[in-house]
């Protein structure tokens, strides 16, 4: 399989928030939030490896910023890493200034998802190639999340796990 740059799974959602996705505080619904983050993702997850997608994990959400009723809200997501038959997808999401028109980062997280064939079977997935300092950034620091949850999952023992054990040594 020819490898693909991160830049080619660019999903790009805006959209408003309105009155009926937010709290009593008018900030939008977390829940609504993870909805729009995994429509996105989904959505990279497949332009990468042209198959269906499945969601296997959200492994990290970042709630920095409340939301407000009425902002305009970008979630933007691109393939971070892929392994064989998975995907970390890294997802920002960015508030747009209403009077300046400048958009300043909200929230964040990381899904994983997986290709399935037509029975639901996993199936291989290009690899990626990092192009830019963050993509080199977000790719080598996937190993040592997979590994990370691996471990506490209890699918690999510690001392498997090379990536984490030189962050120790």
């Amino acid at each position: 399989m020819q490898a693909k740059f991160p830049s080619e799974s660019l999903t790009t959602m805006t959209d408003v928030v309105l009155p009926g996705e937010t709290n009593p505080l008018n900030n939008l619904f977390g829940g609504e939030l993870l909805a729009r983050m995994d429509r996105a993702a989904s959505i990279s997850a497949r332009r990468h490896s042209r198959r269906v997608c499945v969601t296997a994990s959200v492994n990290n959400v970042v709630f920095n910023r409340a939301i407000p009723l009425g902002s305009v809200v970008t979630v933007e997501s691109k393939v971070s890493r892929t392994f064989n038959t998975s995907m970390e997808i890294f997802i920002d999401v960015w508030i747009e200034d209403r009077e300046s028109g400048i958009k300043n980062k909200a929230n964040e997280a990381i899904y994983t998802f997986v290709a399935v064939d037509e029975t639901g079977r996993p199936v291989p997935v290009p690899a990626i190639e990092p192009q830019t300092e963050l993509e080199i950034q977000r790719f080598d620091a996937a190993l040592r999340r997979k590994q990370l949850s691996l471990v506490l999952a209890g699918k690999m023992k510690p001392s498997e796990a090379t990536e984490l054990k030189a962050l120790f040594v």
